[in-house]
């Protein structure tokens, strides 16, 4: 529970950092299509931490406990960011065209961990 809520709320902080370093610092260095990729990456990065968050309150013993479907979806929320947003981030700045062959690992993972709080919340409510 704990857990889901710091690493939300970590995700959170550096979702903003990273927004308006995007906004700011990077200026003037991005064209419009890796603005746009660096956007995506913040919005989907602040989603997620947002997820997170939900994830570590559902866990509270007076909603559903630490559930193991839970703790499974906090670590693919975790996961999906570092791969999504991550490899977004990374192309926004390199161009490296091979890291859009990653960010779907990233989807996946955050689709799986959708998948599996409507399951609990179905099993639970």
């Amino acid at each position: 529970m704990k857990g889901s809520i710091i690493s939300g709320a970590i995700h959170g902080f550096l979702a903003v950092a990273l927004g308006a370093f995007g906004a700011h610092a990077l200026k003037g260095i991005l064209d419009d299509y890796s603005t746009g990729i660096w956007d995506t990456a913040v919005q989907y990065q602040m989603f997620h931490a947002s997820a997170l968050i939900l994830v570590g309150i559902l866990m509270s013993t007076k909603i559903f406990g630490e559930v193991r479907q839970l703790k499974i979806a906090a670590i693919c929320l975790n996961l999906g960011i570092v791969f999504f947003s991550g490899s977004l981030f990374i192309l926004a700045v390199t161009g490296i065209g091979i890291l859009g062959a990653i960010t779907p690992i990233g989807g996946v993972l955050f689709l799986t961990s959708w998948v599996l709080i409507i399951v609990t919340t179905l099993k639970k409510a």
